[in-house]
């Protein structure tokens, strides 16, 4: 007897998705893209402005639909003002935590002088990137104190299904958190957290989100000594092959929405 066509699968995008982990040093600054679109996960230091930009001029980049500064620590937002002054970007999400530094008024300027307002993100809300999309899943709170960290900009990136997680500099409470609140955290691709600190990406975060693969972004020689040796320990006895900046400079992952290869 003949068997029923089998349904075409939906699930499978037909384009590519790419995640650059771009090398910015002591910082982070990821760019994703999918098919037109793009954005990006923080800019690196206030020296980096410049070489995230060009980077993405590079990758043929002209405008951004979202912009993720995590939270408004120098090494991560640092670069931002510039790339907000240079792209037109839909929208802007960052954490609503102020810090009082130059750093952070010239990025907020910035904003304000393109008449643009800083979107809060919420926990469980979704944004489409092409045939991508990604919920924010942290901060879950804003009583963290003075702890800048805790309150990151935290998102699970999905295309196909392929998922990929990133929780600029949250540590272990937010982690936490993010646990607590019962959501799916299983990724492919985990962006280790501050660095690689050792107050981040502990052993509960490792096994709620079982990544197959682990991205360091971290300065060579840098003065935390980032990463840690707990957290590579972890990561080791976990069997993740970890990918770092510091080693390999960029890394780009790209996802058909099934498989993941890896280039440098």
């Amino acid at each position: 007897e003949e068997k029923a066509a089998k349904a075409p699968d939906t699930s499978k995008p037909e384009g590519m998705l790419e995640v650059h982990y771009i090398d910015v040093g002591q910082g982070d600054a990821t760019l994703i893209k999918c098919g037109s679109h793009a954005m990006l996960i923080d800019g690196g230091n206030n020296n980096k402005g410049t070489t995230v930009q060009l980077y993405l001029k590079k990758q043929g980049v002209e405008s951004l639909d979202y912009v993720i500064g995590t939270h408004p620590d120098a090494d991560h937002i640092g670069g931002l003002d510039v790339i907000v002054y240079k792209y037109n970007c839909d929208t802007v999400i960052m954490p609503d935590y102020e810090k009082d530094t130059k750093t952070y008024q010239e990025l907020v300027d910035v904003i304000h002088d393109k008449n643009m307002k800083i979107t809060y993100p919420v926990v469980g809300e979704q944004y489409a990137l092409g045939e991508a999309k990604f919920t924010i899943i942290a901060p879950n709170s804003n009583s963290y104190g003075g702890n800048a960290n805790d309150y990151s900009v935290a998102i699970l990136l999905e295309y196909g299904k392929n998922r990929f997680l990133f929780t600029g500099d949250a540590e272990e409470t937010s982690e936490q958190d993010m646990i607590s609140t019962g959501m799916n955290l299983d990724c492919d691709v985990l962006s280790v957290g501050h660095h690689g600190s050792a107050n981040s990406t502990t052993w509960d975060f490792l096994e709620a989100t079982s990544p197959s693969y682990a991205v360091i972004s971290c300065g060579i020689n840098n003065q935390y000594n980032h990463p840690s040796a707990d957290t590579m320990g972890r990561l080791s006895d976990m069997g993740i092959p970890v990918f770092r900046t510091d080693k390999q400079g960029t890394i780009i992952a790209v996802s058909d929405g099934t498989n993941i290869s890896w280039s440098q």
